[in-house]
């Protein structure tokens, strides 16, 4: 409690400060004019430039890492950096002599970039989320066609500015309202988010738009070219940097970002889940197999399982990372489980099994606040639902449950039949094939469980390599750097 109390003190400072000293400044007599229309010309627009490459490479970035949240961040950067290009651009006296498109396009661009922001801050598994997530490939090319066309045709039509009239006396204040109504549910969620789990991009994001705020506030009350008003374009500067600091933080795992980048394009989802898990992922994970000893490795064997799987249906290298990922983290929701039931070596009551069958539901409430993809959500939220429809959490049956988690159900069972419990002794390889084998059609999809014996017939030692080497299939030493 003490150390949240201390975030939120330091949260506020930072956040709060440069606007309290903006103020301060501007009654000042130290607030001068810097009337530096060159400077501003070429500063803001290659700052800008530089700023919607790096946007436009996070959006790129967050496809292959499937992350929702992360595309929405690009979304968000990439309005925020193509506005202020055009907003560089059209300083008066150089490229453009029309006065009032520097100023609406700047005041666009913060209300564009909340827009995104606020996205973030929208579970998962909302309709409009999943929507977009389906689409999520074609998100970024869209909307930059979008804020390139949109730019074009106000540079040849600048008149045709007045129509946003986002500088009126009454409309910049209403513009302002929405931006705050927006930032402010943007920081609650992602900061509720933060205090639970200490994810740095969470935190990035409640400074970013805490200082995009006091950005916007500078805009409509400063006078231009007055040195308190060149606040407000470091401001939306050190928003970007915050921000890309903290995705860095978050998903990127080896030790500089060019390798990490790198990481990203290798086509082989095996070589995926051995290099590259993020850290946020692998903590979560970690803190699970601290929790239940039975987990350790339990995690990653599933995911390595259910990879192969894939491969012999045939599933997409999308898909594969998708297993990849919720995998990993499918049983996170023991976290949750008091130990008193999650170790219990005896069998458990009817109230305790309640408890243990909440797990799906209480991993997929983390995760999708996390940005998890739709797929990765039905892993972590169906591998326990049964063809037959007896399963859990929501008694899906036969193609109602998504076949990643089909496929990742066969990849559990199977592991946890070959491992040792406190209260039985690991079945071996053969013996846990019988059990798969007599188990098709009731708890699992056929088609899964004939795809699993090719798997089995074709691939004997990797099984056999697999048993073999368990003990030492801890996530923490298989991606720990």
């Amino acid at each position: 409690m003490r150390r949240d109390t201390r975030i939120l003190a330091r949260l506020a400072v930072f956040t709060l400060l440069p606007l309290v000293g903006y103020f301060l400044y501007q009654l000042s007599p130290f607030d001068k004019n810097i009337y530096t229309p060159f400077g501003h010309f070429y500063i803001v627009s290659l700052v800008s430039v530089l700023a919607l490459a790096v946007a436009t490479a996070i959006g790129i970035v967050a496809i292959r890492i499937r992350n929702i949240k992360v595309s929405f961040l690009s979304l968000s950067y990439v309005s925020l950096a193509a506005m202020f290009i055009l907003h560089g651009l059209s300083t008066p006296g150089f490229l453009m002599h029309h006065s009032s498109i520097s100023g609406n396009v700047a005041q666009l661009s913060v209300l564009l970039s909340a827009f995104w922001l606020w996205m973030c801050s929208i579970s998962a598994d909302h309709k409009l989320v999943r929507w977009l997530s389906i689409r999520q490939k074609w998100l970024l090319p869209v909307w930059s066609s979008i804020l390139l066309l949109s730019g074009l045709y106000l540079w040849f039509n600048p008149d045709l500015v007045h129509l946003l009239y986002l500088k009126g006396d009454i409309s910049k204040w209403v513009t302002t309202a929405l931006i705050l109504l927006m930032n402010c549910w943007t920081i609650y969620r992602n900061l509720q988010t933060y205090l639970a789990s200490r994810f740095p991009l969470q935190l990035a994001i409640v400074y970013s738009t805490g200082w995009m705020f006091s950005a916007q506030v500078i805009m409509v009350t400063g006078e231009a070219w007055m040195a308190s008003w060149w606040l407000y374009h470091f401001l939306l500067l050190a928003s970007v940097i915050v921000m890309v600091i903290g995705i860095v933080r978050e998903h990127l795992n080896t030790g500089s970002i060019t390798a990490s980048v790198k990481m990203l394009f290798r086509a082989n989802p095996q070589d995926w889940i051995h290099t590259y898990i993020s850290p946020s992922v692998r903590e979560l994970v970690m803190a699970t197999e601290a929790k239940d000893s039975y987990t350790a490795g339990h995690n990653y064997r599933v995911a390595l399982y259910a990879l192969k799987l894939g491969e012999e249906m045939g599933l997409s290298s999308s898909q594969l990372r998708a297993i990849a990922q919720g995998g990993i983290v499918h049983d996170i929701g023991k976290l949750y489980i008091p130990d008193g039931i999650l170790n219990k070596p005896g069998k458990l009551s009817e109230e305790e099994r309640s408890v243990i069958e909440s797990h799906p539901v209480s991993g997929y409430n983390v995760c999708k606040r996390l940005g998890f993809m739709v797929e990765e959500l039905s892993v972590i939220r169906s591998h326990h639902e049964k063809w037959n429809g007896s399963g859990y959490p929501d008694r899906l049956s036969g193609e109602e449950i998504p076949l990643v988690a089909r496929i990742t159900a066969v990849a559990d069972v199977y592991d946890a039949l070959t491992s040792s419990r406190s209260y039985r002794q690991a079945m071996t390889h053969e013996e846990a094939m019988e059990v798969l084998l007599q188990e098709s059609g009731r708890h699992f999809d056929p088609r899964c469980i004939h795809a699993w014996q090719r798997l089995a017939t074709e691939q004997e030692a990797f099984f056999r390599e697999t048993l073999l080497n368990s003990p030492n299939f801890k996530l923490e030493k298989r991606l720990a750097r």
